[in-house]
């Protein structure tokens, strides 16, 4: 049966960032929340189940050092995200790096929260302070604070709290893991690198977990991303947008940050966490173990299957870094 929300303690006090999304986005009750997490969780299988959609091998067994998800209402990318988090260890970490794009308000450089708490109906994350506190302090011309109102409209941070709360409040461990949400901003190149190259120390450190928010294409005419070769391309329109992504994701596969870079330059894919999935292929470049870490695609869908410039459709995919 679902568990009971459970607070754990912000190392000093401070603003609580409330679930703004929560009832629209997802349910705000918690008890049925808690079964909606279990549901799609449950769903994931052990092994592949001789599914072509599903990539899950012996490397499931390691344990993962970051995460790709998406962010979308749970009733559109709940299932695909959590193929990813069905593959966490919760008594293996002991600190989460939450990293997602900004939707709402452009910024060139990376924003932390000045709240101490983000609450969720099924329990509640402290922030990381002291972390916090070390980027800050190291690296004052890379992060900037972000106001209540903007940490409260944006979804891409959110969409992932429930989640965290649901996979380590069913662990034996004590207390959820202490959280360091990071808004990404659109950053240039140069920018990806510094950002990658300041987190890489904690890439390192296999007490953390780097989780990265991204939906993949946003195609169709509200989107105004209506990249096709139409049917004279041979394909129906949903298998262009899977190849389109696909192609993406190689580049993530493969750990390349340059060539994902001039994917996304050439193809001008709407991939809303481009930025976040940029830092983090930056900090595995900088890491001290770059050509141990496998990257794997695990799961990958649409929300409807694209057929006619009319129609209009989100990818979702979840990957997992060991």
């Amino acid at each position: 049966p679902p568990r009971a929300a459970r607070v754990m303690s912000a190392p000093r006090s401070g603003p609580v960032r409330n679930p703004s999304h929560a009832g629209s986005w997802y349910t705000k009750d918690s008890d049925d929340l808690a079964r909606e997490l279990d549901g799609y969780l449950n769903d994931v299988p052990d092994g592949d189940g001789g599914r072509d959609d599903v990539n899950v091998n012996s490397t499931r067994k390691k344990k993962p050092r970051a995460l790709i998800a998406p962010h979308a209402g749970y009733s559109y990318s709940g299932p695909a995200a959590a193929w990813a988090y069905k593959t966490i260890d919760p008594k293996a970490v002991r600190r989460i790096f939450l990293l997602g794009p900004s939707h709402h308000v452009f910024l060139t450089q990376c924003a932390l929260t000045k709240c101490s708490v983000y609450a969720t109906p099924i329990g509640n994350l402290a922030i990381d302070l002291e972390t916090y506190e070390k980027l800050k302090t190291e690296n004052p011309d890379s992060f900037v604070a972000m106001t209540q109102t903007v940490d409260e409209d944006e979804h891409s941070l959110e969409m992932h709290l429930p989640y965290i709360a649901r996979v380590f409040g069913n662990s034996d461990s004590r207390a959820f893991p202490p959280l360091v949400p990071i808004l990404v901003g659109a950053l240039s190149s140069k920018n990806e690198k510094k950002i990658g190259s300041i987190l890489a120390p904690f890439l390192d450190d296999p007490c953390n977990l780097f989780i990265v928010s991204s939906d993949f294409c946003h195609w169709g005419k509200r989107f105004s991303y209506t990249r096709w070769a139409g049917q004279d391309g041979g394909v129906p329109l949903h298998t262009a947008i899977e190849r389109l992504d696909k192609e993406g994701i190689e580049h993530i596969v493969n750990k390349d940050a340059d060539g994902f870079c001039a994917y996304i330059e050439r193809t001008k894919n709407t991939i809303c966490g481009r930025h976040p999935i940029g830092v983090l292929l930056r900090a595995l470049e900088s890491s001290q173990n770059f050509s141990d870490r496998h990257v794997e695609l695990l799961r990958y869908e649409q929300s409807s299957q694209a057929v006619t410039r009319s129609d209009s459709s989100v990818s979702y995919a979840s990957a997992v870094v060991y």
